[in-house]
């Protein structure tokens, strides 16, 4: 079933490594900013009244920054403009510099059954090298207040002077606080944010170095009872994440607020990234949406190999030939056999095998080059 995803751009303070877009200045425009996205909401209400959603996501920026009664009232409007499962999963992203008590009684009556937090790492210099506004011991604090929740925790890998220990000592840390769901993301450098100095300066590990750290760290998380179910994402059975799992499947989602991306009935359609431009254009009435395609075949053919070649499931040989009306074989001869020592076939199911994971990109260029061609 498709998603909604609600973007709330608000920080305390930019991370070194922050390339998305969060406004750490601009809080004071957080009740304003929110009514434009409950308004919003109501706009698209008619138009996908019939759809049924199953999951609703609140990401950032730091959704749990800003007063938690309007992420409260998110949640209501969420509930007056759509149709919701009656077990939707409900995740909101925090900070563990942000948060209390009363927040997390807000969010609970609210609705919210789901927390991701951003630990990142165990290590308080690394925590202070990206930027981030918390400690590990915030992270104890913020796990202890959700404890008996449903929450996961964001690792990250590539950080300056991390060593395997560090990645060890932050995956125990996130486990025995109860994280049901760990994700494992490598640090991206993107130019022009402060942490691109230390790439240039040769400061960070390699991709080799980083490629041994996310094998260590896959190889720990199985120990601990973590399955991987994609490339990044690693869970206790059963507390997969939905809304990770939609996009993975080429699901379909609606987007709310500032650079609010959507997927829906075959056209893919982005918000405005400017703030004021967004405000101004929900006040008058008008969608925000600035970028709008339909889906070419040939692109959706690739979207739906490499979004499910990122899954320890893999790509269905019979779903491929239903969803196209070819089989893999006869689009893509030749990326097959480029890629055959990476891939393995079990049953209808063609995967990466587990030791070729972290270099899939390389993999994945291979079928991108022939259905481009």
């Amino acid at each position: 079933m498709p998603g909604i995803y609600i973007h709330v751009p608000f920080c305390r303070h930019k991370c070194s490594y922050c390339d998305f877009v969060s406004f750490p200045d601009k809080v004071d425009y957080a009740e304003a900013y929110m009514a434009c996205v409950y308004k919003e909401m109501k706009m698209r209400g008619e138009e996908l009244k019939d759809y049924v959603f199953d999951t609703v996501y609140f990401g950032g920026g730091t959704p749990s920054y800003i007063p938690p009664k309007l992420i409260f009232g998110a949640m209501n409007q969420v509930r007056k403009c759509f149709r919701l499962t009656d077990d939707a999963e409900i995740t909101l992203e925090l900070n563990p510099g942000t948060i209390g008590e009363k927040k997390v009684e807000t969010y609970l009556q609210a609705g919210i059954n789901r927390f991701s937090i951003g630990l990142q790492t165990a290590i308080d210099e690394q925590l202070s090298d990206l930027g981030r506004i918390h400690n590990a011991q915030d992270y104890v604090f913020a796990t202890k207040l959700l404890k008996g929740q449903n929450f996961s925790t964001d690792v990250m890998l590539g950080l300056k002077n991390q060593t395997k220990e560090d990645i060890a000592k932050t995956i125990e840390l996130a486990a025995v606080c109860g994280s049901k769901h760990i994700s494992v993301y490598a640090l991206t450098v993107e130019d022009g944010t402060p942490i691109y100095t230390d790439y240039l300066n040769g400061e960070l590990p390699d991709s080799d170095e980083v490629a041994e750290m996310y094998d260590f760290g896959r190889k720990l998380l199985q120990e601990k009872g973590y399955q991987r179910y994609e490339i990044s994402n690693f869970a206790i059975p059963g507390y997969e994440s939905k809304h990770n799992l939609n996009y993975w499947q080429r699901g379909e989602y609606i987007g709310f607020g500032v650079a609010a991306s959507s997927f829906m009935r075959g056209k893919r359609f982005t918000n405005t990234f400017d703030l004021d431009e967004y405000m101004k254009c929900v006040i008058s009435g008008f969608y925000p949406a600035v970028t709008s395609e339909e889906v070419e075949e040939k692109d959706a053919k690739f979207e739906f190999v490499m979004l499910a070649l990122r899954t320890a499931k893999g790509l269905s040989m019979n779903e491929y030939k239903e969803k196209f009306g070819v089989t893999l074989a006869e689009d893509y001869p030749e990326a097959l056999k480029k890629s055959v020592k990476y891939l393995e076939l079990d049953g209808d199911r063609l995967r990466i095998k587990d030791e070729y994971l972290y270099v899939q990109n390389s993999i994945l260029m291979a079928f991108m080059e022939e259905i481009g061609s």
